[in-house]
């Protein structure tokens, strides 16, 4: 069987990961190959529409495991109708995050546990993991100001402590 190469992006909200990606898939496809540019949460009909509940500013108090719950619904989703499918093409899969920031944001910064959290990316990802996680790190402070001006989501209010 034929596998593609999946390669994850995480960081920051501001850190520039999502221009990143934007600019590896261009290279990519630039050197002839097959490429699929993603993200998360979202990149399917159902995860966009969650996307939206858990990004949406007026969406109030989000009980922590609500939140992980979501964001796992959108991850098995989409690897299931999205990336998988990439992959078994032999396509390079790129995503604008994956499992690694839930640990971060509902692991640590909601403490639900990076056990609980690992187990449960586990099963919505089918034991998927990527060939390689690029960590865009720059201090909270800095992206912050880079998104200075433009409206912040339900996740970009949170506190600079929840993003360290």
């Amino acid at each position: 069987m034929v596998r593609g190469i999946l390669i994850t992006f995480e960081g920051v909200e501001g850190s520039g990961k999502s221009t990143q990606v934007e600019l590896l898939g261009r290279h990519v496809k630039g050197l002839g190959l097959d490429c699929v540019v993603s993200r998360e949460p979202g990149g399917t009909s159902i995860g966009e529409r969650i996307r939206g509940i858990l990004l949406d500013p007026h969406a109030g108090d989000m009980d922590g495991l609500t939140e992980l719950f979501l964001y796992l619904a959108s991850r098995s989703q989409h690897v299931r109708e999205k990336v998988m499918p990439a992959l078994r093409r032999g396509q390079v899969v790129i995503l604008d995050r994956f499992a690694d920031s839930s640990i971060a944001y509902q692991g640590f910064g909601r403490g639900l546990g990076e056990k609980l959290v690992s187990r449960l990316n586990k099963m919505a990802t089918r034991a998927l993991r990527p060939d390689l996680t690029v960590v865009v790190d720059v201090p909270v402070g800095t992206g912050r100001r880079r998104k200075d001006g433009s409206e912040l989501d339900r996740l970009e209010r949170e506190d600079v402590e929840f993003h360290e």
